[in-house]
């Protein structure tokens, strides 16, 4: 790229760039408004940090839709929770609601109208926005709770307009998501040149940025970009403008504090591909139940997998994986479009270094939708004997369903991944046996699930391969229910497993042992068994 240095000062005469107080004062009341982001990756928090304070200082604007696709906050303060403000939001319409607690607790005590779809529907949705089309038409969501035979998506009870129906086309069931107009799209690039041509060279992910400009520009509305720094006019490579000038409105130069490339990091090189780093530096997980389920997990992978992972438990089977030295024979990827690579965790996520490539967020969900993706491994929190997944749901708290729903249902094979009980569990592995120190405080194996975020019946109308992986035992999906098929050496099947679950599972025959070279502290040795060209060769 060929930039000047230049000094805001010599620019703000350009009609384009403009303060952050001016760019917020062309939102109205009532009006519909994208913002972009995954975690805190490309999230123009300046714009969100100026609006709640023009808001608290004068009353307005009013009434708003929020409308977006990935989670975007840092379970506190950051991103959406800018805006949780009762007079300030009317209506939310998201993805992932689990680092957003403030706009939860206003859907939670039913003080917005609050939606709850799944992230790589809400990505499509913008493309099917700007080409002013009616719905978007999926089979994703069939038999969750977005499904409109359940709740449609709807979180509470004052959220009564119907968002999503049923469809039929060749014999089969589709859901169509209604879209709607954009009023403003607050989306994030990294430079801006004077025409409003925008790049996003040290940006960790592009999401739906692109699409998002679209809808706006093409339904009326207008567009306001936050950036890193300005370039004069004709100085950007051409071939990184990632938002073209005639979709771009506004511009507005961040200070770097709201400008961090994550939430969890200000600048990460290997992040927006500029350099690579050594694969030595993924954490080497000891002996616990994260690495007993990662490592049963990782039994189930085969060379040249596409591969996506979960955030929490389903992180360590990357580790594994490279503790195994076969990281070389899969490809990882991350929904907001990261192929390739070692994704990142935390407050990082959706970000990954060494990646061999990053593409536009609703086109990974095509190839996900598609069944691109050969094993999924996700975690999990509730589990019912129809093999039902709940991750979406629980009581007060709204986590929001994410990609989890077109992953989980799309994959040709689903691993779920967690620990057999929850809260303040404790183990540990000796002489090649499982040793509960102390049991954990709640049962995930339920009789029936909050909210259905994966349907066991759709899955098994698909044909999928699901597996329940545990520290302690795995279970697989039949036609009959949950099938319990392993156990863990040192476990006793009755009051370690069977005295633990709200329902009987499915026992044909006694279980066999789960595979012993996980319970012990060298490698399992299975490089051996990946027999193929590293993955991309």
């Amino acid at each position: 790229m060929r930039q000047k240095n230049m000094s805001l000062d010599s620019f703000v005469n350009h009609e384009k760039v403009v303060s952050v107080e001016e760019a917020i004062q062309v939102i109205r009341d009532g009006d519909t408004v994208a913002t972009e982001g995954f975690c805190g990756a490309g999230f123009a928090e300046e714009i969100a940090v100026a609006l709640e304070s023009h808001y608290l200082k004068t009353g307005s604007p009013k009434g708003l839709t929020l409308f977006y696709a990935a989670g975007q906050g840092d379970k506190a303060d950051k991103g959406l929770n800018h805006l949780a403000y009762e007079g300030l939001v009317r209506r939310v319409i998201g993805g992932h609601w689990g680092l957003v607690p403030k706009l939860q607790k206003l859907a939670v005590e039913n003080k917005i109208i609050a939606y709850n779809l799944p992230q790589g529907v809400i990505s499509h949705m913008f493309r099917d926005i700007a080409a002013h089309r009616p719905r978007t038409i999926t089979r994703v969501g069939l038999g969750t709770f977005v499904d409109p035979r359940n709740s449609g998506g709807k979180l509470n009870k004052g959220t009564t307009q119907d968002m999503v129906e049923i469809v039929r086309f060749d014999g089969k069931e589709y859901l169509a998501y209604k879209t709607i107009p954009i009023d403003i799209a607050v989306i994030r690039g990294t430079t801006a040149d004077l025409d409003g041509n925008i790049t996003m060279e040290k940006e960790a992910l592009t999401l739906e940025s692109l699409a998002m400009a679209m809808a706006a520009k093409n339904t009326g509305g207008r567009v306001i970009v936050q950036v890193e720094r300005l370039a004069q006019q004709g100085t950007l490579d051409s071939r990184q403008v990632k938002i073209p000038a005639i979709m771009v409105d506004y511009i507005v130069v961040a200070k770097p504090e709201n400008h961090y490339q994550t939430f969890a990091v200000s600048y990460n090189p290997a992040f927006s591909g500029e350099v690579k780093v050594p694969a030595q530096n993924i954490e080497v997980l000891p002996l616990d139940e994260r690495k007993v389920i990662a490592r049963r997990a990782v039994l189930e992978l085969q060379p040249n997998n596409i591969i996506n992972l979960g955030i929490g438990v389903p992180e360590g089977i990357a580790s594994v994986a490279k503790e195994e030295d076969i990281l070389d024979y899969l490809t990882m990827s991350v929904e907001p479009g990261v192929i390739g690579g070692i994704p990142a965790g935390g407050l990082s996520f959706g970000a990954a270094t060494n990646f061999t490539c990053l593409i536009d967020q609703p086109y990974q969900f095509d190839f996900y939708d598609g069944g691109g993706i050969d094993v999924a491994c996700l975690g999990v929190a509730q589990v019912d004997r129809e093999g039902n997944i709940n991750v979406s749901k629980f009581g007060p708290r709204l986590a929001g369903a994410g990609g989890f729903i077109n992953i989980s249902q799309n994959a040709k094979k689903v691993v779920f991944v967690g620990a057999f009980m929850a809260g303040d569990l404790k183990v540990s592995v000796e002489n090649g046996k499982l040793l509960i120190i102390k049991e954990g405080n709640n049962k995930k194996f339920v009789d029936r699930v909050e909210h259905i975020t994966f349907s066991g019946g759709t899955a098994l109308t698909n044909n999928q391969t699901v597996l329940y992986v545990t520290e302690r035992c795995v279970f697989k999906l039949g036609k009959a229910g949950m099938e319990l098929v392993e156990i863990a050496p040192g476990m006793d099947l009755e009051k370690d497993i069977l005295k633990l679950m709200n329902f009987k599972p499915v026992i044909r025959k006694t279980p066999v042992m789960m595979d012993k070279r996980i319970f012990r502290n060298e490698s399992m040795g299975i490089k051996g068994s990946f027999n193929a060209h590293p993955a991309g060769s």
